[in-house]
């Protein structure tokens, strides 16, 4: 049996989401020489809005916290699914 593979041109909306681009493919699409203006692809993207800085809670960083709440949730479905009384 010989396979054929014939060339399928899919456009972005088809598919239901963002097809993979890189940022430096996004940056040098919009401004092909970015880097005789910009020291860094970062600095680019961000004067070209591709990238937006969002502000959040500093505590949401910590990773303390993050597995607090991951651990927070598993002795919780430890205790739901085996019993037993909360520390």
């Amino acid at each position: 049996m010989q396979w054929r593979v014939t060339p399928v041109i899919v456009s972005k909306l088809s598919l239901g989401y963002i097809v993979g681009m890189s940022l430096r493919d996004e940056v040098e699409k919009l401004l092909p020489n970015w880097e005789r203006w910009y020291p860094s692809l970062f600095d680019a993207a961000s004067d070209l809005g591709l990238i937006k800085a969002v502000v959040c809670d500093p505590n949401s960083l910590l990773l303390t916290s993050r597995h607090a709440k991951v651990r927070q949730r598993a002795q919780d479905a430890h205790r739901e699914k085996w019993g037993g009384s909360a520390e």
